[in-house]
């Protein structure tokens, strides 16, 4: 699993059939202290995520193992909503503190 933040919407009208349906967002990777790294991706939304939260999604094979992706071309799926993080019992994020 790897962290990032929602940063918006993307819609693709055109699109293969397996794929309707389902909600894409562009998430930017972040690092440990929640600070973005400057790559970007787009994923498909398993857990009902919004612009601005942080979350875990997961890549390659593994973004197909969801009930909403199994057997469907996706390459990355967010698959939980961060609520909180700490890093040596320090807290780094803590959702609503923003």
């Amino acid at each position: 699993m790897l962290l990032a933040r929602v940063l918006g919407r993307v819609v693709a009208t055109r699109k293969d059939e397996k794929l309707e349906g389902l909600k894409l967002l562009m998430l930017g990777v972040a690092g440990p202290d929640g600070k973005l790294t400057g790559a970007s991706l787009v994923a498909v939304d398993a857990v009902g995520a919004g612009e601005g939260e942080y979350v875990l999604y997961a890549a390659g094979s593994s973004a197909r193992q969801t009930t909403v992706t199994d057997q469907k071309p996706v390459d990355a799926v967010i698959m939980a909503i961060v609520d909180s993080w700490d890093i040596e019992g320090t807290e780094k994020y803590r959702k609503g503190n923003e």
